[in-house]
């Protein structure tokens, strides 16, 4: 097997513009494995969006180039079209449409007879339990069943990428938490390569085998969930507070325990070896350097630390 088989999804210098000084993708390079599930994180504006977009051959890149299941975006976007499945951030299903007729309209515009789409329908609902609805209305349909429609429709060409832009937003963690166990299933016994963006960073925990972060359209870190959170240390320490900041962090930076110290609009993070150990000390450096602490924490690193630490907002920033 080659280099360009072994890659799902693969960009190089991947540049996209609108009206020609908007810069939403800039330069990013992205290198997904078949049979792998990435999760693409950034702020809102990041171009998490535009790069699906890109690679769904909805928009055109500006420069650079991107291949997926090793075909060209822009000279063979048919190629594409027919190896990919794509669920959008915002629900696009007719109201008026059973379940059913959503399924089968969308194998029709793929070609497939009548037997192929009869048996893919119920294969698929029965896996994203749509069963009893499936001939209701979708108008009649709750949240997370348009969801899990969308995800049913998403696989009704049998697609060896699955784009998921946003897959469970809005949804409650229990519909959140069978859209996951749909889509272990579906990568475990089918090897489906997934691209996902979401908010949530348990999700991108639960369900990727690596994360890539985005902000202002460039990669800024990637690697695997477990890999990403070890660089955060041990323990974390969140602080808050108000006056002689600047003299607290050259403090701080000169305690031996201290390995890493990110500052971000929201406070102050500081990596150390222990936290329940090093929480008094560092009130004590606190204090004698005029830093009046308002909130003071110690975690467990995550994701989400990780994520803080390289974009210095929280994903609720636009």
């Amino acid at each position: 097997m080659t280099r360009q088989q072994e890659l799902a999804i693969e960009t190089a210098g991947l540049v996209k513009r609108y009206d020609g000084d908007v810069l939403a993708v800039d330069g990013l390079d992205l290198e997904i494995a078949s049979g792998t599930a990435y999760a693409l994180l950034g702020p809102n504006g990041a171009g998490k969006t535009t790069t699906i977009s890109v690679l769904t051959t909805l928009l055109e890149p500006t420069s650079g180039s991107a291949k997926v299941s090793g075909f060209d975006v822009l000279r063979e976007a048919d190629r594409v079209r027919e190896r990919i499945g794509v669920t959008f951030q915002d629900i696009v299903l007719d109201p008026d449409l059973t379940g059913r007729q959503v399924l089968d309209i969308h194998g029709r515009l793929y070609r497939q007879s009548k037997r192929e789409r009869q048996e893919k329908i119920q294969a698929l609902t029965q896996l994203v339990e749509l069963e009893e609805a499936l001939d209701r209305a979708v108008k009649t349909y709750s949240g997370g069943m348009k969801r899990r429609l969308e995800l049913a429709r998403g696989l009704m060409t049998e697609p060896e990428i699955l784009f998921l832009d946003e897959p469970t937003l809005g949804l409650d963690p229990q519909n959140r938490a069978a859209i996951w166990d749909y889509l272990h299933q579906l990568r475990d016994e089918a090897g489906l390569t997934v691209l996902l963006t979401t908010h949530y960073m348990e999700e991108a925990e639960e369900l990727a085998d690596r994360v890539g972060i985005i902000d202002h359209g460039r990669l800024v870190t990637e690697g695997s969930p477990a890999e990403l959170i070890e660089e955060m240390g041990a323990d974390v320490i969140s602080v808050t507070g108000q006056g002689a900041r600047g003299a607290f962090l050259d403090a701080v930076k000169s305690l031996d325990f201290v390995e890493r110290i990110d500052e971000s609009e929201d406070g102050i993070q500081i990596g150390v070896d222990n936290g329940s150990h090093r929480l008094a000390e560092l009130v004590s450096v606190a204090s004698q350097d005029g830093f009046a602490i308002k909130d003071i924490s110690i975690s467990k690193p995550s994701l989400g630390d990780v994520f803080l630490k390289y974009t210095g907002r929280q994903l609720r920033d636009h």
